[in-house]
C-alpha cells in the first residue's frame, strides 16, 4: 500500500462515516474530529497495525516454515523497466527501520515475547494525534 492508496482508504471511510451520521455539506468536520467523535482509527492505521500482527505470527514460526521463507527471500536481479518502486517487502522493511528493529532476527526476538510484540506494534502503528496526548 502506497500513500495515494492509504489515502483513497482514509478518504472512502470518511465518507462513509459522515453518510452514517447524517453530515452533509455546509457542516464541516475534520477526520480527526470524526474519528474522535465515532471512537475510530484511521482505516491505513488499522491496516499497518493487521500487517504487523500477522508478520510477528509469521516470525514466531519455525526458520524452515514457507512462510517465514518467503519473508526473508531477497529475489536476485533487477525489476523490468516501469515496474513499481514501492513494493509489500520495501514498505515492511522501511517501517520494520522505523520500529528499531535493524534486522529480521532482532524482530524475531521481540515478536517470541507475545506482550513486548504488541506493545512494539501499538507505537509504531500510532499516529502523531495519539503520541501528542
Amino acid at each position: 500500500m502506497n500513500k495515494s492508496d492509504e489515502n483513497r482508504l482514509d478518504s472512502f471511510q470518511y465518507q462513509c462515516l459522515k453518510k452514517a451520521l447524517q453530515i452533509f455539506w455546509p457542516n464541516i468536520i475534520s477526520m480527526d474530529e470524526l474519528n474522535e467523535y465515532t471512537q475510530t482509527a484511521r482505516i491505513s492505521q488499522e491496516v499497518k497495525r493487521r500487517r504487523w500482527n500477522w508478520i510477528g505470527h509469521v516470525l514466531r514460526k519455525p526458520n524452515d516454515h514457507h512462510c517465514m521463507i518467503a519473508l526473508t527471500w531477497r529475489p536476485e536481479g533487477k525489476r523490468k523497466v516501469g515496474r513499481p518502486k514501492t513494493t509489500w517487502r520495501r514498505i515492511v522493511e522501511r517501517e520494520r527501520k522505523q520500529g528499531g528493529w535493524k534486522t529480521w532476527n532482532e524482530a524475531r526476538e521481540s515478536a517470541r515475547d507475545r506482550d513486548k510484540w504488541k506493545q512494539s506494534v501499538m507505537a509504531l502503528c500510532a499516529t502523531r494525534h495519539e503520541e501528542d496526548r
